[in-house]
């Protein structure tokens, strides 16, 4: 009976640090599955820092529930990965989005607007499409109107809105959000098999990248 039971005991302590074992090992997962090839090498902004990119846009609800793990993820990044959001432009409403996003960014006002924007069109379900649609709500938190669509306007703005579009054409995304890796891999939450191995992917594309 004693030597059953030790036997039993074994058998579980052998289960137990094979199955601890086995949750530190990371997926493996596989290019044409679960991530793929970017459609060209896109160019990144630092050569000394890898580059990881989501591709979002604010009219997308996956994109809206993802903001908070999305938050939360970045901060355990390595301290030579880039984090950056980029606006994917695939309409003329999502054009708009896009200026707004770079307008906000350049006047300083992105980190109090963004998630109000976010909030604004899924939680309270506002039209927010054309420019004077977006100017109003603008105006609402507080911005100066005038000021804000000259920047909206402005020739540095419509330069980063180019290169967004740009990325959103040669990128081969299909949709949003998508995160891009050093230029090179592209994946998403369905390709990943879900929001939590999205982050998975992306971790092993940036080990990839080092």
């Amino acid at each position: 009976m004693m030597r059953k039971l030790m036997h039993t005991l074994a058998a579980a302590v052998l289960m137990t640090v094979f199955t601890t074992t086995a949750s530190a090992v990371p997926m493996n997962y596989v290019e044409g599955t679960h991530f793929f090839p970017t459609a060209e090498k896109l160019a990144t902004s630092d050569d000394n820092m890898i580059e990881v990119v989501e591709m979002f846009s604010y009219t997308c609800p996956h994109c809206f529930k993802l903001e908070p793990a999305i938050d939360e993820w970045k901060q355990t990044l390595p301290e030579n990965v880039k984090f950056t959001k980029v606006p994917a432009i695939f309409r003329d409403s999502w054009l708009e989005l896009a200026k707004v996003y770079y307008a906000a960014e350049a006047t300083g006002d992105l980190e109090m607007l963004h998630p109000k924007l976010f909030n604004a069109i899924h939680v309270d379900k506002r039209r927010l499409n054309t420019e004077d649609q977006l100017l109003d709500f603008v105006e609402e938190q507080g911005i100066d109107r005038e000021s804000f669509a000259k920047m909206m306007n402005s020739f540095s703005v419509q330069g980063k809105v180019k290169k967004a579009l740009v990325m959103s054409q040669t990128s081969g995304i299909t949709g949003v959000p998508s995160i891009i890796v050093d230029g090179r891999y592209r994946t998403d939450a369905s390709s990943a098999g879900g929001a939590e191995d999205l982050f998975g992917v992306v971790d092993q594309l940036i080990q990839q990248a080092n």
